[in-house]
């Protein structure tokens, strides 16, 4: 994945920016944009990650009264409160039709509709395959790391926004609550010169959001991929597994948020109860705490970069105000905003913005980031177990 590619969504084709949009919370996984932060409500119209007024959001009654117009006509409601949500400049907001809806719930449980491969544009302008899925239709077909995309259906991508090839590799644009598992897409692919095309079909994939491994030192690393369903749990129980003394490397490059739920008890691993973030719903200021019980004394590194966002910039934020961690990379994408979901009246929902979130210290994320603590672009893995060493978290 580019910075630059991960700091704006296309929204060009209303096909492809909802497929877009369906890959926004398995970044991790599909190498895409940025993640919508869910708080884990019951509600309906509960908030999806204290909120601030925003510049550009859509009227939710309008939404919905566009959408019941549209029908009341035989046309289509969800393409109308699509329409409306586009034109009010709401940069997170989405509308899903029902099918659309439940793919975005899946993902949540880690599980997702696509060929199994992650993407990145390279400094050149090309698209390349950075890992895939074990046993995925991408592994399958011999595809590997460091192949290079060259077009996707015959159609050349050199370019599109990498937010809209991961689109178009999931099926985004088929529209209308069409499954495209089983569904073919023809790659045409390029390695060492040689160049092929390989047809591969989409499967539903499962994924492990949590990889823990341990690194030169004895130190461990916990990469975390997104914040799905369990997440948060995976990462206590591999911080509690760890040796005594142990340092732990937490990479959450990439990350495009997911529950924030899952990002508090992420927190929890770390913090011994405390505040982790504060919102508001219609004035109504709340705050997210941290369970108590964490290891507190265990160093901490946390590594991130541009494609840190939502929920995984508001677990960084939390980790560097409380003085638990020292955070080491680049500067996050910027995006702390809050969703909340309303269903339509054709069965279909938007998610819209309502607000922002803020660290414990006050700090706003949306549109300014996370700043790292220490400032590194090339080689910051590195530097993070140099820094990770010197705390005494590795021998």
């Amino acid at each position: 994945m580019s910075g630059s590619e991960l700091h704006q969504l296309h929204r060009t084709s209303r096909g492809v920016r909802r497929g877009a949009a369906l890959t926004l919370l398995f970044a991790g996984v599909l190498g895409t944009a940025a993640a919508t932060g869910l708080l884990p409500y019951g509600e309906e119209d509960a908030p999806r990650v204290h909120t601030r007024p925003v510049a550009s959001t859509a009227d939710r009654d309008e939404v919905a009264r566009a959408a019941a117009e549209a029908m009341a006509n035989g046309k289509s409601g969800t393409e109308a409160a699509e329409e409306v949500v586009s034109r009010s400049g709401d940069r997170w907001g989405s509308v899903y039709d029902k099918s659309e809806y439940e793919e975005f719930q899946q993902a949540l449980d880690g599980s997702y509709t696509g060929v199994g491969l992650w993407a990145r544009r390279t400094a050149d302008g090309l698209v390349e395959v950075t890992r895939v899925h074990p046993g995925g239709p991408a592994q399958r077909a011999g595809i590997g790391p460091g192949d290079i995309i060259r077009d996707i259906d015959g159609r050349g991508i050199r370019k599109r926004p990498v937010t809209e090839i991961m689109a178009l590799l999931r099926g985004g644009g088929k529209g209308d609550g069409v499954s495209v598992v089983g569904t073919t897409v023809a790659l045409g692919l390029e390695r060492d010169g040689h160049r092929w095309t390989e047809s591969l079909r989409r499967a539903r994939l499962t994924t492990e959001s949590v990889t823990v491994d341990t690194i030169e030192g004895g130190a461990l690393r916990i990469t975390v991929d997104a914040f799905t369903k369990g997440t948060g749990q995976r990462v206590r129980d591999a911080v509690s597994a760890a040796p005594k003394g142990a340092g732990v490397l937490l990479d959450l490059r990439g990350n495009a948020g997911g529950l924030v739920a899952e990002a508090v008890t992420a927190a929890s691993a770390f913090l011994d109860g405390g505040l982790v973030a504060t919102y508001d719903i219609r004035g109504e200021e709340r705050a997210l705490y941290a369970d108590p019980g964490g290891d507190t004394s265990r160093p901490v590194v946390v590594l991130v970069d541009g494609g840190t966002m939502s929920a995984a910039e508001l677990l960084t934020g939390a980790l560097q105000d409380r003085g638990r961690s020292v955070t080491v990379g680049s500067r996050t994408f910027g995006k702390g905003s809050v969703q909340m979901p309303s269903t339509l009246p054709d069965g279909s929902v938007a998610e819209l913005t309502v607000g922002t979130y803020r660290t414990p210290a006050g700090h706003g994320v949306d549109g300014r980031g996370v700043t790292p603590d220490l400032q590194v672009s090339d080689g910051a893995q590195e530097r993070a177990r140099s820094v990770l060493s010197g705390l005494g978290g590795a021998e």
